[in-house]
């Protein structure tokens, strides 16, 4: 994986409780890793539901739609 030139900045703001990950922060890989496993990152869901780390985009809409 190629240094993120971005990474202090994103993780301050990032919001993946996963903090072992070795992309966390790093925006472009995670994307594309979730992506690659027909996930969402962390970052979409809302801080509760992120936590349990069910990354599905059913667990997405599932979550969502309670929100509504």
């Amino acid at each position: 994986m190629s240094k993120c030139e971005q990474l202090s900045k994103n993780l301050e703001g990032c919001t993946c409780t996963y903090v072992a990950c070795e992309r966390r922060g790093a925006c472009c890989a995670c994307i594309a890793y979730h992506r690659g496993q027909g996930q969402l990152p962390g970052c979409v869901f809302p801080p509760e539901a992120e936590k349990d780390y069910d990354r599905s985009a059913r667990h997405y809409v599932k979550v969502m739609q309670g929100r509504v």
